[in-house]
């Protein structure tokens, strides 16, 4: 009751805040929520806007859509395939060495599937919405706070936000009994998958708040420079789904018909998301930035959070070794 409550009672803010003189970075930005996002930003003030996409083609059309041939924003179009490590440690590197500053990040880009595949070394869902989203994090993270750190005379705290979904209440986390060191193994593994179809990505979802809460504790907000949240853009209009095909399209575009909200609403909550607080920072937000109560299996799941978090930092640090330490206070 209360995802349709949200979905018909309540509307996220429109976006107010100034991001002039900022620099923000936007995956899957050509497109769907992403696109309204950075169009958001654009007309909030944003000076650099990088748009990260899988088709750079795609990328420029967006790019002319957004500017309307009327903004002084600096919009730029990068390629950024989130299936691809290589892909992911080129983009990052960029972001390193080519801007002097990364004021905002929005890690919009995501993928439902609908069919088994792998992408690397996981199931492709897996890989995607966890691992190379937080791969990306870990690799931006040096000029996020080097941002913050040359910010003495107008300060500023950077902000990363993950673009999570109230789809993570879906899943029972079946794979939670796995033995140690084994529960990635077990969530990639095309038997489990096939034993709990349509949970992967819920449980992609779930994944991501667990970590972006084990970040927050092990790099408390008074004493690290930039806030980690994810935000719930509730149900939208988007491309999300665009892998989906016969009666799975159907019902889907037929649930979306009756309960989605457009994608610029959507849109709204990652855009307040990605201009919040330090309030913020470990929290999983809705709507106006709100942070609603989370189910046991987060409220109380310490346990299994730490579980994951070494498994998926191992995992970080063995596609580039000691990526991980840029999750820590020094």
């Amino acid at each position: 009751m209360g995802f349709l409550y949200s979905q018909f009672f309540k509307t996220p803010a429109y976006p107010t805040a100034s991001f002039t003189g900022k620099t923000v970075i936007i995956t899957g930005s050509n497109t769907g929520l992403g696109k309204e996002a950075a169009r958001h930003v654009v007309r909030l003030g944003a000076q650099r806007l990088i748009l990260a996409v899988r088709s750079l083609d795609k990328g420029q059309a967006a790019k002319l859509d957004i500017a309307g041939g009327t903004t002084t924003a600096d919009i730029q179009v990068w390629q950024l395939d989130m299936a691809s490590y290589d892909s992911v440690q080129r983009f990052a590197a960029r972001v390193n060495s080519e801007l002097d500053r990364v004021d905002h990040f929005v890690a919009n880009a995501g993928v439902a599937s609908f069919n088994y595949e792998t992408a690397e070394d996981n199931e492709h869902t897996i890989t995607v919405n966890v691992i190379s989203t937080f791969l990306l994090l870990a690799l931006v993270l040096p000029k996020m706070k080097e941002t913050a750190a040359a910010a003495a005379a107008t300060p500023t705290r950077p902000v990363f936000t993950v673009m999570s979904s109230g789809a993570h209440t879906h899943t029972s986390f079946p794979q939670r009994t796995a033995p140690k060191g084994k529960l990635l193994e077990t969530i990639n593994d095309e038997q489990e998958w096939a034993k709990h179809p349509g949970e992967q990505y819920p449980l992609s979802k779930l994944l991501e708040i667990f970590l972006v809460r084990a970040i927050a504790e092990r790099c408390p907000a008074p004493q690290f420079p930039v806030t980690i949240n994810a935000a719930d853009p509730g149900l939208c209009h988007s491309e999300l789904a665009r892998e989906a095909v016969g009666l799975q399209k159907v019902a889907f575009d037929l649930f979306k018909t009756l309960i989605a909200r457009s994608t610029e609403v959507g849109s709204r909550t990652e855009v307040n998301a990605v201009a919040a607080g330090v309030e913020t920072h470990g929290q999983y937000v809705v709507d106006s930035c709100e942070i609603p109560k989370m189910v046991p299996l987060i409220a109380d799941g310490k346990e299994l959070q730490d579980r994951i978090a070494e498994e998926v930092f191992a995992k970080l640090d063995a596609i580039v070794p000691g990526v991980t330490g840029n999750f820590s206070l020094a």
